[in-house]
């Protein structure tokens, strides 16, 4: 398992060619390469050209540290046609970037609209008949998380549709802080993902179901709204032992081609003690699961 900094809280700190130095700084010997207006920016065309990619990657053998995953978040399931299309030509480069540096590994987000949901499922399987024969050839994996908003927001849900696409090269990002908005817990998903789960974001949320759904309160009410946050582990409600133990049952922490990444976003105050702290909060939960785990098949 390897272990990334998304550097999204220090966008606006620190340049591109400055995040590989950075992370070192901050303990981590991978990153996970998140939308930025120099790269891959959010909904519209990659904006590096092959220059800056060449100088990013020298910038990471330098700093001795490795992209572990390349993040696009472009609109392949929308419903409208003409972005759709584009964002199949913006998925492309998108993937040539993410060759180029040498990496096998992105994630991504369903996007299309949860009030049409199968207009954007069909728009999503019609972008994956072009992309997916690129995806493959290239030997890259792709892994969706089904986020807050999206088409497909239920973590079942999500795995069905991923599986409708019949290939290995596709699988499932596991984001905590959207626990609660995919409807069963965390390890009724991950025993049922398997090893499709490729990629999974650290970082904690409040429950909004709580307190009878007035955790948080929106105005009017009935406001189609999802709410989460990106907080620091522990700050929130997600279990992280039921967390962590349903990594360590699907044998996430053991595999070599798996990806954590902390991604805290609400904190930029504080970015560099809370990615310290990330760091080594992940790094404590791992080995006392693996310690525990030792311990049972030493006493069976």
């Amino acid at each position: 398992m390897k272990i990334a900094l998304d550097p999204t809280p220090f966008h606006h700190s620190h340049s591109l060619l400055e995040f590989p130095q950075l992370a070192a700084e901050l303990g981590y010997k991978y990153l996970q390469l998140t939308p930025h207006q120099d790269m891959i920016p959010f909904f519209t065309h990659p904006k590096a050209d092959d220059d800056l990619v060449r100088q990013f990657r020298k910038a990471c053998t330098d700093a001795s540290v490795e992209v572990a995953s390349v993040l696009p978040v472009l609109r392949w399931s929308g419903p409208d046609e003409t972005m759709r299309e584009a964002a199949v030509r913006y998925w492309k480069r998108a993937i040539q970037i993410t060759v180029d540096l040498g990496v096998n590994q992105m994630n991504t987000e369903f996007s299309g609209r949860p009030e049409q949901p199968e207009e954007s499922e069909a728009a999503f399987y019609k972008s994956m008949e072009e992309l997916l024969p690129v995806i493959e050839r290239e030997g890259v994996h792709v892994a969706i998380d089904p986020h807050p908003d999206d088409f497909v927001e239920e973590g079942l849900a999500a795995l069905r549709v991923i599986r409708g696409l019949n290939s290995p090269n596709v699988g499932m990002t596991y984001v905590a802080s959207h626990t609660f908005h995919m409807k069963d817990d965390p390890g009724t998903i991950m025993r049922a993902a398997g090893d499709k789960i490729r990629v999974v974001h650290v970082s904690d949320t409040m429950n909004h179901h709580a307190s009878h759904g007035l955790r948080y309160i929106t105005n009017p009410p009935g406001n189609a709204v999802r709410v989460h946050q990106h907080l620091r582990i522990g700050d929130g409600d997600v279990n992280w032992e039921e967390f962590f133990g349903g990594l360590g049952e699907i044998g996430f922490l053991d595999r070599s081609d798996t990806v954590m990444v902390s991604s805290v976003f609400a904190e930029n105050e504080s970015a560099h003690e809370v990615s310290r702290f990330q760091l080594q909060k992940m790094h404590q939960f791992a080995e006392n699961l693996q310690g525990r785990q030792s311990q049972a098949l030493a006493t069976t």
